[in-house]
């Protein structure tokens, strides 16, 4: 079966989304099918990366496409960003050959429309795997207004995009209640959470101790963000606690990844000249176990206005090690939904936002118990198998066949 993979972002980027479909393009090549990716040149969160044009990676034909690389420093340079690699992967795509099924995974939030006059133009199957819906976000996010001309169009472009998939995957059910309320039929839709990086991920204790010795935090109790750094997942209430922990030198507030919010995390610091915030950048693959065992407590957040529209991805790597998590959201949400299973519910707490108070309670009382030596790593439940990468891939794959056998 010839299956075609479109989406910005694929190896050797960092980002999540690279990394899932890299997952599920190489084992889909394992599989025995031709699998083709269409992708951008240039890092998602560095743009300054640029990869190979075209080249042959574990059975994956992979063509990356020409993109200006303006940074994600304002919105207009995203969108100038998001519309050259818009335009330079349909000209490319619109010369290649059938493909029986096509999975295309946005942003850009046009990225599925080219996707759907694509199966129309040459035929074959559309997959749509939806890891965030637009423009439901960006109306969330405040960046355009629901009444705007602007909304309407990229609404009836997505909802185009969805009558014309043949199968729709989300990652939670809150995901699948919006897609749902828009009109799509029920057995439409699919949900397949994103999965733990089985190899890559496990309790690392050497990279945990290099990481800690690297970043000098050796024997403090660490918080960590580790991530992308977005307006969706607000850090506010986090580094509120930070600096009401400032003179706690027991504790350090870690900062991994990039995005949009990250330079703002470091001029947080520096404006109030905080020493207990460090920042680092992206781990590559090989060292992300170690980086994210180096925490004591890991940090994950969910905007209260984007429940059903972005999904709260990293919680699966910080379960995959056994790690405790604070969570930091509204109430009615996938990690909150996790948290009610057994093995999970020790191994997470749940604060508001802006329950600053609560969250240094938390905190404090973790880092009293590590240093008096109680460990802060809970027993990891079996219950977490159901979210790796060996039980949720076969999952995408069945789907992806069955897309095309329907034709």
């Amino acid at each position: 079966m010839k299956v075609l993979l479109l989406s910005q972002v694929f190896y050797p980027d960092v980002v999540a989304v690279a990394q899932y479909l890299t997952d599920l393009g190489v084992s889909l090549s394992a599989a025995g099918h031709e699998v083709t990716v269409l992708c951008s040149r240039r890092g998602y969160d560095n743009p300054a990366n640029e990869f190979p044009r075209d080249e042959t990676w574990n059975g994956v034909k992979i063509r990356r496409v020409p993109v200006w690389g303006l940074g994600k420093k304002s919105k207009i340079r995203r969108v100038i960003s998001a519309a050259s690699f818009f335009l330079s992967s349909f000209s490319l795509l619109i010369l290649m050959p059938r493909q029986d099924v096509v999975v295309v995974v946005p942003p850009p939030p046009l990225l599925s429309v080219m996707a759907a006059f694509f199966v129309r133009l040459r035929g074959g199957r559309l997959l749509f795997w939806n890891m965030d819906l637009n423009p439901d976000e960006a109306i969330a996010a405040g960046w355009i207004k629901p009444d705007s001309l602007q909304a309407r169009l990229l609404g009836a472009a997505f909802e185009y995009s969805l009558r014309v998939s043949s199968r729709i995957v989300v990652l939670d059910r809150f995901m699948k209640d919006r897609i749902v309320a828009k009109g799509v039929p029920e057995d439409k839709v699919h949900i397949v959470p994103v999965w733990s990086l089985d190899q890559a991920i496990y309790y690392d204790v050497e990279g945990r101790e290099s990481f800690r010795r690297h970043l000098g935090v050796e024997k403090k109790f660490v918080v960590m963000y580790s991530g992308n750094h977005s307006p969706l997942h607000p850090l506010d209430t986090v580094l509120q606690a930070a600096l009401r922990l400032r003179d706690d030198l027991g504790i350090a507030f870690v900062f991994v990844g990039g995005g949009s919010e990250f330079i703002r995390v470091k001029a947080f610091a520096d404006d109030h000249d905080l020493p207990n915030v460090i920042c680092a950048p992206y781990q590559p693959l090989e060292r992300l176990a170690g980086s994210l065992s180096a925490a004591d407590l890991q940090v994950v957040l969910l905007g209260n206005s984007f429940v059903g529209i972005v999904h709260p991805c990293k919680i699966y790597n910080i379960l995959a090690i056994g790690a405790r998590f604070l969570y930091i959201g509204p109430e009615e949400s996938h990690v909150t939904d996790l948290q009610k299973e057994d093995g999970i519910a020790e191994m997470g707490r749940f604060v508001r936002h802006g329950d600053v108070d609560q969250v240094v309670d938390i905190i404090a009382q973790l880092a009293s118990d590590f240093a008096s030596g109680v460990s802060s790593r809970p027993r990891r439940p079996d219950v977490l198998d159901r979210f790796s990468q060996k039980s949720l891939v076969p999952s995408m794959i069945e789907l992806i066949v069955a897309t095309g056998k329907a034709q």
